[in-house]
Formats: structure tokens, sequence, C-alpha cells
């Protein structure tokens, strides 16, 4: 009967797995970040946008140019600033992708050392039965020989 094959770094591959669960994770987390946010710059930019094409009316006072001037610089710093984070965000997602592909490759690479290895313990299993059978063949025929 053969053995079963046991891992012996099965451990290590589980905890390889959960490395690379929380990466995905972190990288789901940092793309739905980084897309929420890109729809707020592209908010942001359209609101400037619809308020510089709306523009003055033609009859503003000083009080009225002044107040649609502010509203448009604060508008832009906020875009700026909005901007910059999204900058930030795009950065770690970078970051988040590099880690989910080393924590993915390097579970592949115990995945396929598992693999070898029960492809090894298969053939040495199959090997020993046939050994065994050739032994049993071998001793019924020299039974009947005499």
């Amino acid at each position: 009967m053969a053995s079963p094959f046991h891992f012996p770094l099965q451990k290590v591959l589980e905890f390889r797995e959960q490395l690379e669960d929380r990466a995905r994770l972190a990288l789901a987390k940092a793309q739905t970040a980084h897309d929420e946010h890109k729809r707020l710059v592209d908010d942001m930019q359209d609101r400037l946008d619809r308020h510089v094409h709306q523009g003055l009316a033609p009859d503003a006072d000083a009080n009225e140019m002044w107040l649609w001037r502010q509203y448009k610089q604060a508008l832009e710093q906020d875009l700026a600033a909005a901007r910059q984070r999204l900058a930030k965000l795009a950065l770690n997602l970078q970051k988040c992708r590099r880690e989910a592909l080393k924590a993915s490759k390097d579970r592949k690479l115990l995945d396929k050392l598992k693999q070898q290895q029960a492809a090894r313990h298969r053939h040495e299993e199959h090997r020993k039965e046939e050994k065994e059978n050739d032994e049993m063949a071998a001793l019924r025929f020299r039974r009947e020989d005499f």
C-alpha cells in the first residue's frame, strides 16, 4: 500500500497563501480608494469648468466679481490638493500591486515545489510497487519450476 504524500513545507505554503490573500485585499482596497478619489477629482474639475464657462454676468458689480474669483480660487486649490492626494493614492496602488505580485510569486514557487515533490513521491511509490510485484512474480515463478 502506498504511503500518503506529506509536504514538509505545508505550513509555510499556507502562510504564504495567507500573505497573498492579504496582499490581494490591500490591492482591492487601494484600487477602490484610488477610483473613488479619481471620481472626486473629475467632479471637482467639472465644477471648476462649469464655473469658468458660466463666467460672470455682464452687469456684475465688484462684490460679485470678488465672490466669483474667490470661488474659482477655492475650487482650484481644492482641485490641486485632491490631485496631490490622487497621486499619493496612485503610488500606494502601485506599491500594493508589487506586493501582491511578489506574494503570488512566492506562493506559486512553493506550490510548484509541492507539485514536484508529490510527483516524485508518486513515482517512487509506483517504482516500489512495481519492484514488489516483480519480486512476487519471481518467487511464484521459482516455485512453479520445482
